[in-house]
């Protein structure tokens, strides 16, 4: 009986010498309950500050134990951990003490440090997987202090969040306030899905939540991976086309911005798009505005646009700011982003869209789009071009938003990360979710945002990615089973869930004759439909469409002349 006594001690103190940290109950939290109350270096106003705290947010307390005041604070001093082992004091007359309740009792010494770096137990999954994968990523925990349905209902306020997907559970109904015809007001069921920060850990889209500065360590690297995110963009191939270094110019405005000139890439991309309908803002060739551009759509205004058209008010913007020169209109849009929100404490993508920052007196305002999809679309482009120049092994920091009362599952939609690509468990997503997620785009029956020369094997993989393994068949128009070739308008996609499936028809914009090229029997049959002497119908007089005004005429047959001759690419 002794010897089995002796050998829990012993373990104890390895356990003990391994990880101290561990060693405490970690029985208590404290709940900040003042505005601007500062996190010292010891306990008394006469230490330094380490940082001003929250109000509402919680933090894990080293133990309940008071310590004594030495200056400014008769009650006493709590002692809590702020971020993964550094702790700090706080005065205990703004503290509420709470006893402190797993969910899940962390059982790794994973998610064991993540839970004394104040991630709840429904982040550990996600986040241990992170890393043990990438094990020089930083993962640090932003206390926001905000309750998680308050949130969600003030980003769903009408005008503050929209979606490009026309699926019925996404838009908010009673909202009167379209941002155009192809954007929708966005449900709360929408905005939760996007702004709950666990559906995100993934490797792919996990860098909506990286730190934007400039990284001296990925200096040589910044420049192939900026020019990775937008190779296919026509802005870009503009500018090669005129001997423009573009990449180097996106370095250069990055590096003198303190901004990453990989999230200004994906910005620009966001903003302007692949295709060329942003062309008079990229070109520098507008009358009255040559030489400026405007690659961020700054002062492209609701308010503007009443009285002048998009361009000018772009063009007016940046001539206003003397954005002149590429380098210049570069870096005129980083430092406005640097200053306006990356200083303000909205340092990552997601804080960009979603201002949770109590600290910067803006909260759910002063947000930089209302589009809740850019944080995650802009997040696949850094994640693609770093993988594909083999970054990823490189040390990245990520600040993850944790709000309280977070298992509130009316406003989640699965507990826990989405599926990754190697995930062979059905998504719990809804499909037009799935399809968006995705990067296409979906409404009811139909599947777009394709472009032309796509092979199957490149749309399967892709929508598999979000929905796991094995989820989708494709059949061409005969009704056969396809895996290799190029996916054409009229083929049909049937993704499936976890509760049920939906076939989707393809519509790739020009491609009337269904061979997934944009040619020239595409072109006669347009013609012979305009003439009223060939019928397209279905998935073909939608892909015929090419200028989405609901009829096909001449403007839809000069845009796929455009489309064989390379002047221009028909958006998909």
């Amino acid at each position: 009986m002794q010897k089995k006594y002796l050998k829990y001690i012993c373990l104890f103190a390895i356990l003990f010498m391994i990880n101290v940290n561990i060693s405490y109950a970690m029985s208590y939290r404290a709940k900040i309950t003042g505005s601007g109350v500062y996190l010292r270096q010891g306990p008394g106003t006469n230490y330094s500050s380490v940082k001003t705290l929250v109000k509402n947010a919680e933090y894990n307390m080293v133990s309940d134990e008071l310590y004594k005041d030495e200056k400014g604070c008769s009650g006493g001093w709590y002692k809590i951990y702020y971020e993964a082992s550094a702790s700090g004091y706080v005065c205990s007359k703004y503290v509420e003490k709470k006893e402190l309740v797993y969910n899940v009792n962390p059982t790794t010494n994973c998610e064991k440090e993540f839970s004394i770096a104040g991630f709840p137990a429904t982040y550990w999954p996600g986040l241990c997987e992170l890393k043990s994968k990438y094990p020089n990523w930083d993962f640090k925990a932003v206390l926001t202090g905000l309750d998680w349905s308050t949130a969600v209902n003030k980003e769903s306020e009408c005008g503050t969040s929209y979606i490009e997907n026309s699926d019925p559970s996404n838009i908010d109904k009673s909202c009167k306030n379209p941002y155009s015809k192809s954007w929708y007001p966005a449900s709360s069921t929408a905005v939760a899905y996007y702004m709950d920060p666990r559906n995100w850990l993934n490797e792919k889209y996990i860098f909506q939540f990286e730190h934007l500065s400039y990284n001296d360590k990925l200096t040589n690297a910044y420049k192939p991976a900026a020019i990775d995110v937008i190779d296919h963009a026509a802005f870009y191939k503009y500018h090669v086309e005129l001997n423009h270094d573009f990449g180097g110019a996106l370095v250069n405005a990055g590096k003198k911005s303190k901004v990453s000139p990989v999230f200004i890439a994906s910005r620009v991309l966001q903003e302007l798009g692949a295709k060329t309908s942003e062309y008079n803002l990229y070109s520098g060739v507008y009358p009255g505005y040559e030489d400026y551009y405007n690659f961020y759509n700054y002062g492209v205004s609701d308010t503007c646009a009443t009285g002048k058209s998009p361009t000018e008010c772009g063009l007016a913007y940046a001539k206003n700011h003397n954005w002149k020169g590429l380098e210049n209109a570069l870096k005129g849009g980083a430092d406005s982003i640097y200053s306006s929100y990356i200083q303000a404490g909205q340092y990552s993508g997601y804080l960009q869209k979603y201002n949770v920052v109590p600290n910067n007196g803006n909260v759910y305002s002063h947000q930089y789009m209302t589009n809740i999809q850019a944080p995650s679309s802009e997040a696949k482009s850094t994640y693609n071009s770093y993988s594909k120049l083999g970054l990823l092994s490189n040390s990245f920091v990520f600040y993850i938003p944790i709000y309280n009362n977070m298992d509130n599952s009316n406003y989640t939609v699965n507990s826990g990360a989405v599926s990754t690509p190697d995930s062979t468990d059905p998504s719990k997503l809804a499909i037009s979710t799935i399809i968006v997620s995705s990067g296409y785009k979906y409404s009811s029956g139909y599947i777009s945002g394709i472009n032309a020369d796509t092979s199957i094997k490149n749309v399967k993989n892709t929508i598999e990615s979000i929905a796991g393994a094995n989820s989708v068949t494709i059949k061409n128009v005969d009704g056969n089973a396809v895996s290799d070739g190029i996916i054409g308008t009229g083929y049909k996609i049937t993704v499936k869930n976890a509760e049920t499936n939906e076939t989707l028809t393809v519509i790739i914009h020009g491609d009337t004759s269904g061979d997934g090229k944009i040619n020239a029997l595409d072109l006669l049959q347009v013609q012979k439909n305009i003439a009223g002497i060939y019928s397209l119908s279905g998935a073909k007089s939608l892909a015929g469409d090419t200028s989405g005004d609901g009829k096909i005429n001449a403007l839809d047959l000069l845009q796929v002349q455009k489309s064989i001759a390379g002047i221009s690419s028909i958006n998909q």
